[in-house]
């Protein structure tokens, strides 16, 4: 991953000196990006851009960023990969377009410039967020990638616009005041994370999924709220509308041929995440996500994959003997790491400062510890993250829809379902559940604070479903 922050001042700022903060923001996101920091400064315009690079495809210096498009109207910060860069490259070269070097950079903004913004933002296959400054109308674009994968926090400081990929460079600009967003807290205690249209600090805002900011020093003269410059956030895709599609117009086809097309958009994914200039691996739990995707890693390789994983001294937790079965069938280079109370205990006090806002999945601490393990070995790594969520692969997905027909029970055999609930909720604190002679899955189903939230939700106290931040 790379870094990227900005500031745009507003056309009537008395001050360009808050420019000058560029340097530290950008700096603040060194882990993001050890290979390289650009800035690039229009003080006559009263804009900033910043970039931390961690170097992926082109390792050259004709990948370095901040970037200017070919005829110079352009300057983009960018932090993702374009996975279908190759392809576009080729559209555009035959165009009659041309190019310095081999980096994604290079033909975002030759796609931008060729078709336009938006018509190029189309045309993207990828993770990406990017601010991209247009010389010749002096226009801020901010734009972000589909499912938001990749982040960027917008803030309203006095006479400055300041954005970036993490909160901790915003904090560096002269006069931010952090102060906490009550019901962005109170959101993330009922639910385990801060919703995307929320943050955790007062007057900033996550530019959402799917969309693009477009501001001048001028418009942003004329209220420099954020509340008003989310306002003037345009989708330029939209989850809900592809599903509403989908529905309206589902895929027909035998069982087979749709096993196919799935297996063969898998595979493309996979190999289109696969093309870098450094050594790259992936994660490995011993599940269908993950145990999928190094699957197909290891179909479309030329020698072993590193594959890394942790393991717990927990029965119920430890997924490692799977995921070390899984690596031996497909002859990946694995590595395992275990992790041990004290361990998890002493990585705690880091979680304020690698991420940005607070969130309840308690798998942040060995997500964290596998990716030093990886680090040590790779520089990029795949993960079977968002499997579950594509496929329908929680129970509790399943277990709302169960849960909306037992609300229309009899309110006192709700309460009857509820407290039986709490009951084995005591007993996991207690730790009486570990005393029964039940296989170590059967004590993880009935965890303390799983029962505790089935209590809740038969209650009709806790809403039956939550997601994991972006």
């Amino acid at each position: 991953m790379c870094g990227i922050a900005g500031i745009l001042l507003a056309s009537d700022a008395a001050d360009i000196k808050p420019l000058g903060a560029i340097g530290r923001m950008t700096a603040s996101l060194r882990h993001r990006g050890p290979d390289g920091q650009g800035l690039w400064i229009d003080r006559e315009a009263g804009i900033a851009l910043g970039h931390r690079r961690l170097a992926i495809v082109d390792l050259s210096a004709a990948g370095h960023q901040p970037m200017h498009s070919a005829s110079g109207r352009y300057v983009i910060t960018f932090n993702g990969e374009i996975y279908n860069f190759r392809d576009l490259r080729c559209e555009l070269e035959s165009a009659g377009q041309t190019f310095q070097g081999a980096s994604d950079t290079e033909v975002m903004l030759c796609a931008i410039e060729h078709w336009g913004l938006e018509a190029a933002l189309n045309r993207f296959a990828g993770m990406f967020v990017f601010a991209l400054w247009d010389l010749k109308t002096r226009t801020l674009h901010l734009a972000r990638d589909r499912m938001g994968k990749k982040p960027l926090y917008v803030a309203s400081i006095r006479d400055a616009l300041v954005f970036a990929s993490e909160l901790k460079a915003i904090n560096c600009f002269p006069g931010f005041s952090p102060d906490l967003d009550l019901d962005a807290a109170a959101a993330m205690l009922s639910t385990g994370w801060v919703p995307d249209h929320r943050c955790i600090w007062r007057s900033v805002f996550k530019l959402p999924p799917g969309s693009v900011l477009s501001v001048t020093a001028a418009t942003f003269a004329e209220d420099r709220s954020a509340d008003r410059l989310s306002r003037c956030v345009h989708r330029w895709w939209s989850l809900a509308d592809v599903a509403a599609d989908g529905r309206r117009n589902p895929v027909i086809g035998t069982d087979e041929d749709l096993i196919d097309e799935l297996d063969n958009r898998l595979r493309l994914a996979v190999r289109e995440r696969m093309i870098a200039d450094v050594p790259l691996g992936g994660f490995l739990s011993g599940g269908i996500d993950s145990s999928a995707v190094i699957a197909l890693m290891q179909a479309q390789s030329c020698k072993p994959v590193r594959s890394f994983t942790i393991s717990f001294a927990e029965g119920g937790f430890d997924e490692a003997p799977y995921a070390a079965a899984v690596a031996r069938h497909l002859g990946t280079d694995h590595s395992e790491l275990h992790l041990s109370p004290s361990a998890a205990r002493d990585v705690i006090p880091e979680l304020p400062q690698v991420w940005d806002e607070p969130f309840a999945d308690e798998s942040q601490i060995p997500t964290l510890l596998v990716a030093r393990l990886a680090r040590q070995h790779v520089t990029v790594a795949l993960s079977g993250d968002g499997g579950d969520e594509c496929f329908a692969g929680y129970g509790r997905h399943f277990m709302a829809e169960r849960l909306k027909r037992h609300l229309r029970l009899p309110r006192q055999l709700r309460r009857t379902l509820a407290a039986g609930a709490g009951f084995f909720a005591r007993a996991g604190r207690d730790d009486v559940v570990g005393k029964l002679p039940l296989s170590a899955s059967a004590r993880h189903f009935i965890r303390s604070d799983r029962m505790e939230r089935l209590a809740l939700a038969e209650s009709g106290s806790l809403p039956t479903t939550s997601s994991r931040p972006a």
